[in-house]
């Protein structure tokens, strides 16, 4: 018997409700307190409906996730209601809820390496998913592997379902976890941030394959992120949460355009546009969300609510309808509150503009230029007797350069070389090939004393911020060090690192604190505090705001724009979110295996981008518009990013280019042959590209998956 005939008895009908969520507490023991993760949840999800739920840090998002799916631990204190087709999950046995789990219901968690087992291939895995609930031969679930992977897009599955998941890229192993949750046909998948570690162009590949499988099982689907484009574009209703309890929740429609909490407009307001030229600071929801372990009465949004009056102290607000049912809002000045903008409210501060800023570009001086370099590292083989197999082209002839006061962002996908690019300038050594010159000194050419006399000119900023602090020193401690290793007087290293703390938003009266005591956007702060304690001119600022909120993120870029003006700063800014380059920075590069494909003014290549690889990473980015989302052309381009160690010849796009795939065959062997060179596109635009042209139409939009 096949999964589809015996699944047939469950199928709920489009628009029937499948899971039912009422009055959901979901309570953990700590040492502090009792921690109220999530505080009288209720909702209703029907048959081929995609609901998102949405929210900082810390808001019960994910809880609430495992809560519905029944993988909370023992301790855990839940009430209320879960019903799946009317039947309750809620005191269910862990035996009667391993039935249910990855048949009726199926997860797709955040971090796939984590959540698929590394000593078994992925079709053992998925096999075994299969194999739990239904009665197949091994190798019916077999070929039902392979039939999934090929769903999902895997090249060659029936060579790849014998592989492990560490033979996997990041996003292919999120399409095997996709795989294994539609495996059975649920009725219901939830994905927690199943995009978050993803580049753009991968993101955009895993959204259209959990489209896909909505398609093909007909599941409703739970998405869990704090993308509010991703959310723009697949949601049909939203649920925003708050310090463990629903806010607002509606159509997304109602929640983009006609938000009536201030916590979500506050948070609709701070996300930086892709669609929109930066015109000033970024609105900014200042504070951080409070401890659930022990809640003051009133509002929770209170501290950080503009509109906050008297009662907002004293009783916290019910969701009470607002133009219609199904919009829903938690705040007591519901009535004032529409048509509010994020703009009324949470008004963008004022930034320092630079004195450099009516320089034209030409005239400002050069601070940090790279040419023709080059980073290529041997591939060995051998554990005893090493030899020499390859060469792993990290970066292969790159150029560009910084002015003072100005920002260069360096965008591509993961493998592409930026790191590599950021570790050649910070190293100050000899590279492969090429030269790196910082403030007028060739770096291949320094002496020891004179390479760290220039190491005060150029700091960095990076990722992870907590990675990055010495958990066992105070920040005093970490902020004052570079200047201790130079030498600074103590009675002036004291008197800084209190200015440095102001300067960057934080209270000198906290500098005896550790990195732990402090929130993410906090610790970012103070990384950045380190990195100007000896004055620098250039700033290499890697992923700064990556790991931060939405909310915490424009916080951060406003503090940096800020700094720029103040202090005429010039910034390296390597980011993957093309929207915060497109806000901050005044030219872009972008690279793809080592080599930049397009540079120029940000607005310029933005607006008018010629390279396919440059129109396949904005067409990715998500647009936190419903309307925008629904009607825009986007480009998914097929496969990984090659290998450095065997990039393809003449130009190395052109294996997951849509244009060569429409190419005759003597443009082809040009593109196969010919390696193209950068050329100007306009005053300051350049691509490398045989066949530059404008975004193409719908009709090659689709890169077809290449085996």
């Amino acid at each position: 018997m096949s999964i589809s005939t015996q699944v047939k008895d469950r199928r709920t009908k489009a628009g029937d409700t499948v899971l039912s969520v009422r009055d959901l507490h979901v309570t953990f023991p700590s040492e502090a307190g009792p921690v109220r993760a999530v505080r009288g949840l209720s909702f209703d999800l029907a048959a081929g409906e995609t609901m998102a739920i949405v929210g900082e840090s810390g808001s019960g998002k994910s809880v609430t996730s495992l809560a519905v799916m029944g993988l909370h631990p023992p301790t855990t204190r839940i009430s209320g209601s879960i019903r799946l087709h009317g039947e309750e999950l809620l005191g269910q046995s862990d035996d009667a809820l391993s039935k249910i789990r990855g048949r009726d219901i199926a997860m797709v968690f955040q971090d796939p390496l984590s959540a698929l087992t590394p000593v078994y291939t992925v079709g053992d895995q998925i096999v075994e998913a299969i194999q739990a609930h239904y009665d197949l031969s091994k190798a019916k679930a077999w070929d039902r592997a392979i039939e999934l992977l090929d769903l999902v897009g895997i090249p060659n599955p029936k060579v790849r379902v014998k592989s492990f998941p560490f033979e996997f890229s990041g996003g292919m192993r999120q399409r095997v976890m996709i795989a294994m949750a539609i495996a059975n046909d649920p009725d219901v998948i939830i994905a927690d941030e199943p995009t978050t570690a993803l580049d753009v162009t991968i993101q955009a590949q895993v959204l259209e394959v959990l489209k896909t499988a909505q398609r093909e099982t007909g599941a409703a689907i739970i998405m869990i992120t704090h993308d509010l484009g991703i959310v723009a574009g697949t949601a049909e209703r939203v649920v925003v949460m708050y310090a463990g309890r629903p806010v607002e929740q509606g159509g997304v429609d109602d929640i983009f355009y006609a938000p009536r909490m201030p916590y979500t407009i506050g948070l609709l307001g701070t996300v930086p546009r892709l669609d929109e030229t930066a015109t000033g600071a970024l609105p900014v929801l200042e504070g951080n969300p409070p401890s659930v372990v022990d809640l003051p009465p009133g509002c929770p949004f209170v501290p950080r609510c503009p509109m906050a009056v008297a009662k907002c102290s004293e009783v916290e607000p019910e969701l009470e309808p607002t133009d219609s049912m199904d919009h829903l809002a938690a705040c007591h000045r519901l009535d004032e509150l529409e048509g509010a903008t994020h703009a009324q409210l949470y008004p963008a501060p004022e930034l320092t503009t630079s004195e450099l800023a009516s320089t034209p570009r030409e005239e400002r001086d050069v601070v940090l230029q790279l040419d023709g370099l080059k980073r290529h590292y041997p591939l060995m083989k051998g554990a005893i007797y090493r030899r020499r197999i390859g060469t792993v082209h990290a970066v292969d002839g790159i150029d560009l350069d910084i002015r003072s006061g100005e920002t260069l962002g360096l965008v591509g996908e993961s493998g592409c070389g930026k790191t590599t690019t950021l570790l050649e300038i910070l190293n100050m050594g000899r590279p492969t090939a090429g030269t790196v010159n910082v403030l007028g000194n060739d770096t291949s050419t320094l002496n020891r004393r004179t390479r760290k006399q220039l190491r005060r000119n150029l700091q960095v900023v990076f990722q992870d911020p907590m990675a990055s602090l010495d958990p066992r020193m105070p920040i005093f401690d970490i902020i004052a060090e570079p200047m201790g290793v130079f030498g600074y007087p103590k009675a002036e290293i004291e008197t800084r690192v209190h200015d440095l703390l102001r300067l960057v938003g934080l209270e000198p009266a906290h500098a005896d604190r550790y990195p732990q005591h402090f929130s993410g956007g906090q610790r970012q702060r103070i990384g950045i505090a380190r990195a100007l304690s000896l004055e620098p001119k250039v700033m290499v600022l890697d992923e700064p705001v990556s790991a931060l909120d939405v909310s915490i993120q424009a916080g951060v870029i406003n503090l940096l724009e800020d700094l720029q003006g103040k202090l005429g700063l010039s910034y390296l800014f390597v980011a993957h979110d093309l929207a915060v380059i497109r806000h901050i920075a005044n030219r872009v590069a972008v690279m793809y295996l080592g080599s930049i494909v397009e540079i120029g003014q940000v607005d310029e290549v933005y607006t008018n981008p010629v390279h396919p690889y440059t129109q396949a990473l904005l067409s990715a980015i998500p647009i936190p518009d419903p309307q925008t989302e629904r009607t825009r052309q986007r480009i998914v381009l097929s496969g990984d990013l090659p290998s450095p160690a065997d990039p393809p010849s003449g130009c190395k796009f052109r294996t997951r280019c849509f244009r060569y795939a429409a190419l005759g065959e003597a443009d082809q062997a040009r593109c196969r042959e010919v390696v193209p060179l950068l050329t100007t596109q306009g005053a300051d635009h350049e691509s490398a590209c045989h066949f530059p042209t404008e975004v193409p139409g719908e009709k090659e939009l689709v890169a077809p998956l290449q085996s």
